[in-house]
């Protein structure tokens, strides 16, 4: 179309995927999934821990512009995390109190931004989590163009609409509702597992034989 907007629909929750995969740590599902899933250099911008698991509401902006995002805060629902490809832009953010304030009344459960945003104290006092690539004072256009609930990237992660967003303080990764359930089952014995190793470190009793069988098949040792 001329005006380069395009506006799809909301993408239903996965809600027995996030309610699996709520809770276990964003290293440990990316770990199952292949360490394929990581938005390269999505930080928190909130300062104190937290972490939440929901649904993706995607934006794609235009660099400098976020009108879509006004337009998905009209459209956003309890339990939505809102995920914007800025294209990596940190130029002006697209994100600060005034929004922040009314996705959080909206029920959303935190926003993800492949650019910047600002106001960051104003996320810290409100306990509303945000990832972003950046922080920048300068505000945005409010021209478009720009599209809702499309396929969208964040940090080199492809993100779908209705993708389960999970993210901490170690990042943010995006599970494809398909895969979820696997996903935290396999998440939940490595979890299992590492405590296991973390005792027995504490213990006196870590040891790491497979580092020299690795080494002596290549001739190291």
């Amino acid at each position: 179309m001329s005006h380069g907007i395009h506006i799809s629909p909301r993408v239903e929750p996965s809600t027995a995927g996030i309610n699996a995969l709520r809770g276990i740590p964003s290293t440990v599902i990316s770990d199952m999934l292949g360490r394929t899933l990581v938005a390269n250099g999505i930080q928190p911008i909130h300062r104190s821990p937290m972490s939440i698991c929901g649904n993706a509401f995607t934006i794609k902006l235009h660099v400098a512009d976020n009108l879509m995002v006004h337009k998905a805060l009209q459209m956003v629902q309890a339990g939505d995390v809102m995920v914007i490809d800025v294209e990596g832009d940190t130029g002006c953010a697209v994100i600060g109190e005034i929004l922040m304030t009314v996705a959080k009344s909206r029920g959303v459960l935190g926003i993800v931004v492949d650019g910047a945003v600002r106001d960051v104290d104003a996320f810290d006092t409100n306990s509303f989590p945000c990832w972003a690539k950046g922080v920048n004072l300068r505000g945005p256009l409010k021209e478009g163009p720009g599209s809702i609930n499309v396929p969208i990237s964040i940090g080199g992660m492809i993100v779908h609409p209705g993708d389960i967003i999970l993210a901490d303080s170690d990042g943010v990764i995006a599970v494809p509702p398909s895969q979820a359930l696997e996903a935290a089952r396999l998440g939940q014995e490595k979890v299992k597992q590492e405590q296991e190793i973390l005792k027995a470190i504490q213990a006196g009793q870590y040891a790491t034989p497979w580092v020299d069988e690795i080494l002596k098949k290549k001739g190291v040792i």
